[in-house]
């Protein structure tokens, strides 16, 4: 029997891969709150990450203990699938530097990204990185550490392509309350709630932007909070709305209930999953040629897209097909 070619190989993309991560990012700012994020994260499994906030999370003058307690976090046994990243300060904090430095010397590879805030343009942006990188290799860690950049600025926004290039940015996060403020009034603050946050056209227009800066680029673009922090309903549908009106392939929480909320809102419905099971298995058995299912055409653009879908799935823990798992993703997944 002929080998099967795994969609890996097969499915070659002419554009920048997007990064495979998950698509809810939950935000904790103190030891309780980060207990309590690593226990949910013991109890769904690997399917969110976790980013522990040193900007917002420490008390002004704080900041050092705050920065050690995370590092003393990250290497604890509650951290249990090492999918932790961390929020630094802005560039003009300078305390963002000594962050830098005690994060990574102690925390080291259990820091899965660096979440960059309050950034004016990019030239704060590729500062901020040049640090990171000497950093790294001041301490024996990898140079090209995933970079989350903050775009709630109007320079920011302003230069989002240029940032969007920069080789470690993995994703493009939108401070929508910061960036209303920035505007000084003219917008009101009714728009960091729905319906007003998709429907008002500085804001429509400012994720649009980061959207298509992201995607071009091959990063992630990472939705702004849900201010209906209790509220699973709420959360749910202002995550669909961003998943299937704008392109955001990933979501920030900051309750516990949000989390699955942005998990069940972002990740492939059972019946997209049963139709891309069904269409990447068949074209699997053909080679990858378009094929004709249940009386219609798919081709390898189609392909690439359902298997986004899988991946996707895979990482959001839902269940998939025996023989998907067997196909795709298991030690031998390129034979039959």
């Amino acid at each position: 029997m002929s080998t099967l070619i795994h969609p890996n190989d097969a499915l070659v993309n002419e554009e920048p891969p997007l990064p495979l991560i998950p698509v809810c990012e939950h935000f904790a700012g103190n030891r309780h709150t980060l207990l309590k994020a690593f226990a949910i994260q013991a109890e769904y499994g690997p399917v969110f990450d976790i980013t522990c906030d040193c900007e917002d999370g420490a008390a002004t003058g704080t900041e050092i203990s705050h920065a050690n307690m995370i590092v003393e976090l990250l290497n604890s046994e509650y951290n249990i699938h090492k999918m932790a990243g961390v929020r630094i300060h802005g560039f003009n904090e300078p305390v963002w530097k000594q962050e830098v430095d005690i994060l990574l010397s102690g925390a080291r590879d259990l820091i899965r990204y660096i979440t960059l805030p309050k950034a004016q343009d990019a030239t704060q942006v590729e500062m901020m990185l040049e640090y990171i990188q000497l950093a790294s290799q001041k301490y024996s860690l990898q140079p090209s550490l995933p970079i989350h950049v903050l775009i709630e600025t109007h320079g920011a926004l302003g230069e989002v392509n240029k940032i969007a290039m920069m080789e470690p940015v993995e994703v493009l996060d939108f401070g929508i309350m910061d960036y209303i403020s920035a505007h000084q009034g003219v917008i009101t603050d009714e728009a960091m709630r729905s319906p007003l946050q998709f429907e008002h056209a500085l804001i429509a227009r400012a994720k649009t932007d980061i959207v298509r800066a992201a995607i071009s680029s091959g990063c992630v673009a990472s939705h702004n909070v849900s201010l209906a922090i209790k509220d699973y309903q709420q959360t749910y549908d202002d995550a669909h709305r961003a998943r299937t009106q704008f392109g955001f392939l990933r979501m920030w929480s900051v309750h516990p209930v949000q989390i699955k909320a942005i998990i069940d809102a972002m990740s492939p419905n059972p019946d997209q999953l049963q139709l891309a099971s069904e269409v990447l298995l068949s074209a699997q058995q053909y080679n990858w040629a378009p094929i004709q299912l249940n009386g219609k055409l798919y081709d390898k653009a189609s392909y690439r897209y359902y298997w986004q879908q899988i991946q996707q799935a895979y990482l959001a823990g839902l269940p998939l097909g025996k023989p998907v798992q067997q196909q795709f993703f298991s030690q031998n997944n390129c034979t039959p």
